[in-house]
C-alpha cells in the first residue's frame, strides 16, 4: 500500500523565529540587500520633518523594488500582494506590507537613490573582479508606452475637434441656463456629458500647444541655417541665385501627431515588417568582455539609433572607465556620431549594411533586386574595410551575443514588455530600475558561479 506525506492545511502552524530558516542562503534577497546598503541616504527622498506617521526605512524600499523586479513583480499593487504571499519579499520588508500608495509614490520620487544604486551594483562587480569596462555592446529595443496609439490625435483633426467640442459645449450650458428653475438632485452639478466634452477639449487644447510649442523650437534651431543660405544665396548674382530659400515654418505641419495619454511617447516599430505602436526606444550598452552587466540604460522618443550612440555612452555612470571599444549594429551608422567616440580615443565598430539576413542554407529564397549598393560615403568604407579584417570581425561578433541576449531575458524572463509609469522623465526612471533588477541577477548569479 502506498504511503503519502500528510498535508492537512487545518494543522495550525507559526512562521519560524528567524525567517532565514525558510529562505535559502544563496537567494538573491540577500545579495539585494547588501548592494542597496552601499546607497547613502542623502540620496533618497525622505521626510526630514518627522512629521506624520512612520516613514518606512528607504534602504528596505529600494531592496522591495529591485526583487520584486528581478521577479518580474512590476505593479505597486502586485508588490504589496506579494509582501503577504512571498517568503522573500517578507524577508525584505521584515514582515511589513507597505500599501502600493506608498510603493508608487517612493518609485516615483527617488530617481537619484536608483540611480546611484546602478552606479554601486557596477562598482561592487568591478571590487569583485568580475566587470572590466573594455568592449562595449550598444543596441535598443522598443517597449510599449502606457498609452493606446488609439489616442493619438492630428494637428488638423484636433482643430476641427476643438470647434465641434466648443459648439457642443456652448449648446449645452444654454441647455442647462434653461433647465436651472427645474427641481433636479443637484443644481450645482454641471451635466455629465458637459464634463466629459470640456475635459476632451482641454486635453485637445494642451495637445496643439504642445505641437505648437514643438514647431517653434524647430523653427528657431533651423533659423541660424536659413539665414546663412540667404545670405550666400544674396551673394550671387542673376540667375545664380537660385531658387527662392523658404523659411522655417513656425506652425506644425497637419500629420503631426500627439498623444492624449502619454503626450512624450511616440508611434514606432521594430522594423518596416511590424506594426507602429505607441512606446519608446530603450537603450543600453552592455559589458562585452563577459560579464553581461548593463553600464548604461536611457530612454529615447526618437524611433531610430541614429543618433542615440554618444548619449548612450555618455550615459555610462562617471564612476565608470571610458569603454576602449563600442560595436553598435547598422542602425547607429552616423558619420558625426562616430566622429565624436573616436576623437575620445575609443574606437567603434557600427556595421555599414544589414547583417544576418541570408545564411548559406536558407530555407528563404534569396532577396530580389539588385545586390546592395557599396557605401559611397569614405567613412563607411574605411568602417567596411576595418570590419573585414580577422580580428574586427570576430570583435564584432560580440555584439549579438552579448547586448541582444539582455533584452531578451527582460522581456522573457522578467516580462517586462511595457512601462507602467508615463512621461520621459519616468519613464526612464523605470527602465534604470529594470536594467538595475536585471544587473542585480546577473550579479549575483556570476558570485555563485
Amino acid at each position: 500500500m502506498s504511503r503519502f506525506v500528510q498535508a492537512d492545511r487545518s494543522q495550525p502552524f507559526l512562521l519560524p523565529p528567524d525567517l532565514r530558516e525558510w529562505l535559502p542562503a544563496d537567494d538573491l534577497a540577500h545579495f539585494v540587500l547588501e548592494a542597496v546598503e552601499r546607497v547613502p541616504m542623502d540620496r533618497f527622498q525622505v521626510n526630514v520633518r518627522n512629521s506624520g506617521s512612520e516613514q518606512y526605512h528607504p534602504h528596505m524600499m529600494l531592496a522591495l523594488l529591485i526583487y520584486c523586479y528581478a521577479n518580474g513583480i512590476f505593479s505597486s499593487r502586485r508588490i504589496e500582494r506579494a509582501s503577504y504571499r512571498d517568503i522573500g519579499v517578507r524577508y525584505i520588508t521584515a514582515n511589513c506590507q507597505p500599501d502600493h500608495d506608498t510603493i508608487c509614490k517612493f518609485r516615483r520620487e527617488n530617481l537619484a537613490a536608483i540611480s546611484e544604486s546602478f552606479l554601486q551594483v557596477l562598482l561592487l562587480a568591478r571590487e569583485l573582479k568580475l566587470l572590466r569596462v573594455g568592449t562595449v555592446s550598444v543596441d535598443g529595443t522598443k517597449i510599449d508606452a502606457s498609452a493606446s496609439k488609439h489616442q493619438g490625435v492630428r494637428y488638423d483633426r484636433a482643430q476641427v475637434l476643438r470647434e465641434q467640442l466648443q459648439a457642443e459645449i456652448t449648446e449645452l450650458l444654454e441647455q442647462a441656463e434653461t433647465a436651472d428653475a427645474d427641481d433636479g438632485p443637484d443644481p450645482q452639478q454641471l451635466p455629465k456629458e458637459l464634463k466629459r466634452r470640456e475635459v476632451l477639449k482641454s486635453k485637445l487644447d494642451a495637445a496643439c500647444a504642445r505641437l505648437e510649442a514643438q514647431a517653434r523650437a524647430r523653427a528657431e534651431g533651423e533659423r541660424a541655417e536659413y539665414e546663412r543660405k540667404v545670405a550666400a544665396r544674396e551673394q550671387r548674382k542673376g540667375r545664380r541665385k537660385g531658387k527662392h530659400i523658404k523659411p522655417p515654418k513656425e506652425q506644425p505641419e497637419d500629420s503631426e501627431q500627439s498623444n492624449l495619454t502619454d503626450p512624450d511617447s511616440r508611434l514606432m516599430r521594430k522594423n518596416k515588417h511590424s506594426e507602429y505602436r505607441q512606446g519608446y526606444n530603450a537603450q543600453a550598452a552592455v559589458d562585452a568582455d563577459g560579464s553581461q552587466l548593463v553600464l548604461s540604460a536611457r530612454v529615447s522618443q526618437c524611433a531610430s539609433d541614429r543618433n542615440e550612440l554618444v548619449a548612450t555612452i555618455e550615459a555610462i555612470p562617471c564612476g565608470l572607465e571610458q569603454p576602449e571599444r563600442v560595436l553598435a549594429d547598422n542602425g547607429y551608422a552616423c558619420g558625426d556620431e562616430v566622429a565624436e567616440l573616436e576623437s575620445r580615443a575609443i574606437e567603434v565598430l557600427v556595421a555599414t549594411g544589414k547583417e544576418g539576413k541570408q545564411r548559406p542554407h536558407d530555407l528563404r529564397p534569396p532577396p530580389a533586386g539588385p545586390p546592395p549598393k557599396e557605401p559611397k560615403a569614405e567613412w563607411l568604407q574605411e568602417m567596411q574595410q576595418k570590419l573585414e579584417q580577422p580580428e574586427n570581425k570576430a570583435r564584432y561578433r560580440l555584439r549579438q551575443q552579448t547586448v541582444e541576449p539582455v533584452f531578451g531575458i527582460v522581456k522573457e524572463v522578467l516580462g517586462f514588455r511595457r512601462f507602467l509609469l508615463r512621461g520621459v522623465d519616468k519613464v526612464n526612471l523605470e527602465w534604470q530600475l529594470v536594467t538595475l533588477a536585471y544587473n542585480c541577477k546577473r550579479l549575483h548569479r556570476l558570485t555563485l558561479a
